[in-house]
């Protein structure tokens, strides 16, 4: 496996959570575990598309993922070469992911919003052999932007790329039935995989091992330029069933799922999860509320999947009174902190009294805490949970390194079997997140119970300095939740001449509330908080600027704010100077009446 060994770090000699020291759920790769599980109900519903009126048992896609890793060996992918999924989360996004795991190629997940620059990013990053893709998404025209980064596909033949810009890419596949000149279709790769023998299926298993890199996801790029996860089938296998574990599945159970693939949230928290509890996936494949209550009333879901704005959206849905919501138990909300009114209405209106807090990053692949089905909702909307049994978390100063107490401020850090392997071809950045003893250092600021429960404070990068005060958004977001008629709030630090940064807060009001001003919001929080962390600036909005898995990005309400009140301020100085000229004006009049006089 030449493509993934540049990045190893250097672990310290102590037992580690997660090694053969402490026994996982599973030692296999996910191509093996799956045809055990397949074994045991090959005729249970592994897969349902309630659109598309779409089932497969687990026995049918055995056989589907089986016939598509003969097809990807037909064209030449061999074990530890990169294959790339672009497209949203249609059917064959799960077969691509189940047919390379089966023979040892590397799923790199990609984001279905991406433009031509990034999609030349990750082409030429992630030395990607084979690419596969739809035809549109939103505004993405997927053809287009290959035809123009990759001409050649247009007089090359099909399997035989060979170009100076993407010199490891040489096979194009499009996701669906139709024909493109310079792709395989998916009906063209099974039918090329009929020449290949069940023994040559077999033989890839021999040559990877579940310690081998299954995915590469890419990190969003806030601080730099996207890097590769390396992530393991011992990775993201063994943190699926945790998550499941959490949430008490069982093969009863049917997850609705309306998260991203080519995100954690959905390819482990969801795909995973199920797998290992020999769950039924009921997949959304792109985000509709109206098409989520559709979903689980028809096929009578046992669980949700969703950040806070997913289930406020759904929650709020004119027609939300009209499905039936009694199948549900339990499910994940994850992505961002949920308002305690949030998770209350989630509880009693959505009927998901074991409803679970996952917190982690694609690093950690992803979760390392998570509440139970069984804690209370303080603790559901206060905390993140307590750690997996088996990885190891600690709070380390982020100033002067030493190990954080109870109740003590700190970076939230993990070690064990879930930390990836590395950054794709970046060992300054790996040896960067995962320090000398093995710990994965989050970037997240947090603290832990006498009980073992963590909070998540807040980014270390989102904090806001305030004259010298550290303040934390987190903590003012939670308190404006509980001013009535806020349905959402988020805020950020806007930069200020005098006092570094002030506190601006972006928020989204309750029907019947959208005459709330400043002013109004002002005066309920300064006789509540500290002065200091009072919003000095505040902006309504009908919504945040969000990523497709529906996360705030923070970033661009950061940009907003700074537009926002520059543009205030443009207008005071406008006003000003009109107020000021109106002035001059009626002096001089009032100089040409004395003249008039004499």
């Amino acid at each position: 496996m030449s493509n993934d060994t540049n990045t190893q770090t250097t672990q310290s000699s102590e037992p580690v959570p997660g090694s053969q020291d402490y026994p996982l759920h599973s030692e296999k790769t996910i191509g093996r575990y799956f045809r055990e599980q397949v074994q045991i109900d090959p005729d249970h519903d592994f897969v349902v598309y309630p659109d598309r009126n779409l089932r497969w048992t687990y026995g049918e896609f055995d056989e589907r993922t089986d016939d598509l890793a003969r097809g990807l060996l037909a064209i030449g992918m061999r074990p530890g070469d990169h294959l790339g999924v672009w497209a949203r989360n249609i059917p064959d996004w799960l077969t691509f992911m189940y047919a390379t795991m089966k023979i040892g190629v590397v799923m790199v997940t990609m984001n279905p919003v991406y433009k031509s620059h990034e999609l030349d990013y990750v082409l030429k990053q992630s030395d990607m052999k084979a690419l596969c893709i739809i035809d549109t998404f939103r505004d993405v025209d997927y053809v287009q932007i290959v035809r123009d980064l990759v001409p050649e596909s247009l007089t090359q033949p099909r399997g035989q790329l060979n170009t100076e810009e993407y010199p490891f890419l040489k096979n194009l596949i499009y996701m669906g039935p139709e024909k493109h000149r310079g792709f395989y279709s998916v009906p063209e790769l099974i039918l090329l995989g009929e020449h290949v023998g069940e023994e040559e299926l077999e033989e890839c298993v021999t040559q990877f091992d579940n310690r081998d890199c299954a995915m590469m996801q890419y990190t969003s790029g806030t601080t730099g330029f996207p890097k590769g996860v390396m992530l393991t089938h011992r990775n993201i296998l063994n943190d699926g069933f945790y998550i499941g574990e959490g949430q008490k599945l069982t093969a009863n159970d049917r997850v609705c799922l309306p998260v991203p693939f080519f995100h954690c949230f959905g390819c482990v928290l969801g795909v995973m999860a199920c797998l290992t509890h020999r769950s039924t996936m009921v997949v959304v494949e792109s985000f509709n509320a109206e098409l989520v209550l559709e979903a689980i009333d028809k096929e009578h879901a046992t669980a949700v999947y969703g950040v806070p704005t997913m289930f406020i959206a759904e929650l709020n849905h004119p027609r939300f009174s009209q499905y039936d919501m009694s199948s549900l138990r339990t499910g994940i909300m994850a992505g961002s902190p949920c308002p305690p009114e949030t998770m209350r209405e989630v509880i009693d209106k959505m009927n998901m009294k074991d409803v679970t807090i996952c917190y982690g990053l694609t690093e950690t692949s992803p979760v390392f805490t998570q509440t139970s089905a069984d804690d209370d909702i303080k603790h559901k909307c206060e905390t993140v949970g307590r750690k997996h049994p088996p990885v190891d978390v600690r709070i380390i100063d982020p100033n002067d390194g030493h190990i954080c107490g109870i109740g003590e401020p700190g970076e939230l850090c993990c070690k064990g079997y879930n930390v990836m392997k590395g950054y794709y071809h970046m060992p300054k950045e790996t040896a960067q997140a995962i320090d000398a003893d093995g710990y994965l250092h989050s970037g997240d600021l947090g603290t832990v119970d006498n009980d073992g429960y963590y909070r998540v404070t807040g980014r270390i990068k989102d904090m806001i300095i305030r004259g010298g005060e550290n303040i934390y958004p987190l903590e003012v977001e939670n308190f404006l939740l509980s001013m009535p008629g806020v349905l959402d709030a988020q805020v950020v630090g806007i930069p200020d001449e005098r006092l570094g940064e002030i506190v601006g807060a972006f928020i989204r009001t309750r029907p019947g509330y959208e005459t709330m001003t400043e002013d109004d919001v002002r005066a309920y929080a300064i006789p509540r908080i500290a002065r200091y962390k009072v919003p000095k600036k505040v902006f309504f909005v009908d919504e945040f600027p969000m990523t497709l898995s529906k996360k705030v990005q923070k970033y661009k309400l950061r940009e907003m704010a700074q537009d926002l009140v520059k543009q205030q301020k443009a207008a005071e100085a406008a006003k000003a100077s009109a107020a000021e000229a109106q002035a001059q004006s009626e002096e001089d009049d009032a100089h040409g009446g004395m003249f008039m006089e004499h």
